[in-house]
């Protein structure tokens, strides 16, 4: 049973979400800065200057490195851990016991136990395998991509949630990732509570338009992640050893800052062509305030982009000019 209320009859913009990115910026910027400087700058650094500057053991400067890497990361593992298991708890998932971690806690935790052995597995050794330390981020990029990747194809097919998914629960249509993965960051990272959880959720019942952007948006991000992890990984692996460990501890940033550059323009066009289908009343279809995955919806912006790609292509012009002009005979004819 799905938990939403239905937004009243002729409502002429989809159901706000109450929440803000643009008072809490910074915030978010000494977030990310702290976090780039952790799993980025800090390793490197240390890399570079006690293999090349001191007479240390290599096997200690990769006890060195892996010792002091990820400070923010644990903070913020534990402090998600909190506020999840605390009494009253008000992050936690929808109708969920509190017992019961949130999808991207679970995820998070898993991902943590693949990277302790990769770390471990790399740097216990006398000579460091400094190719699979480098491997730490691009594998982040690979599990994510493919639970994230295979939560959506498995919603294409029509797959029930097999276990309850942050607010979705157990025998619900399967959510698209991008949307449990946006409710479990805001409610608890962002201090969003299960005000945000509600909210987003009759937002995600109420709007198929909404619900089809996140998931091109989820094959976007998932798709380019296993992608270009795949290629991060094929650099790591043939470059030399002092190249690979930077490349691999930078790249993954760089491809993160692209694909947020093209997300957020993406996004807000969307947001406007579902504000504007809402007050033409175009804004829902299939069944109402339900998960409905065949409910139609107006054109996205990538599908209004792929349908006119071929006016692009001279190929595509050549077939449309064709076609008009079969039309303009047609025409003439009768």
């Amino acid at each position: 049973m799905e938990e939403v209320t239905a937004p009243p009859p002729g409502l002429l913009e989809p159901p706000p979400l109450p929440y803000s990115l643009h008072t809490r910026k910074k915030t978010i910027f000494i977030f990310w800065s702290l976090f780039v400087l952790d799993c980025m700058a800090q390793p490197l650094i240390l890399y570079w200057c006690l293999w090349y500057l001191t007479d240390l053991s290599h096997n200690l400067v990769f006890t060195i490195v892996t010792i002091t890497l990820g400070g923010v990361s644990v903070f913020e593992y534990f402090y998600r851990l909190y506020n999840l298991f605390k009494k009253k708890s008000r992050a936690r998932p929808l109708n969920a016991r509190r017992s019961w971690l949130d999808f991207f806690q679970i995820n998070f935790t898993i991902v943590w136990l693949i990277l302790a052995v990769e770390l471990i597995v790399g740097t216990v050794q006398e000579e460091p395998y400094v190719r699979l330390v480098a491997m730490v981020l691009p594998s982040v990029m690979f599990y994510f991509g493919a639970v994230y990747l295979a939560l959506d194809i498995l919603r294409l097919c029509g797959f029930k949630a097999p276990f309850r998914i942050s607010s979705t629960p157990k025998g619900s249509t399967m959510p698209t990732a991008l949307y449990v993965m946006i409710e479990d960051v805001v409610a608890v990272d962002g201090g969003g509570g299960q005000i945000y959880r509600y909210a987003l959720r009759n937002r995600y019942l109420s709007s198929p338009y909404f619900r089809r952007m996140l998931v091109q948006m989820n094959f976007f991000w998932a798709g380019g992640s296993i992608v270009f992890a795949a290629a991060f990984t094929a650099i790591i692996f043939t470059v030399s050893e002092p190249v690979a460990f930077t490349l691999g501890w930078t790249l993954p940033f760089a491809w993160a800052a692209l694909w947020a550059v093209i997300t957020i323009p993406w996004v807000q066009s969307d947001l406007r062509r579902e504000k504007k289908a809402w007050q033409e009343n175009r804004g829902q279809g299939g069944i109402r305030y339900t998960d409905d995955i065949t409910a139609p919806a107006d054109r996205t912006r990538l599908e209004s982009v792929h349908a006119r790609l071929p006016n692009f292509l001279p190929w595509g012009r050549e077939k449309s000019e064709v076609g008009e002009k079969k039309a303009s005979d047609d025409h003439s004819n009768v």
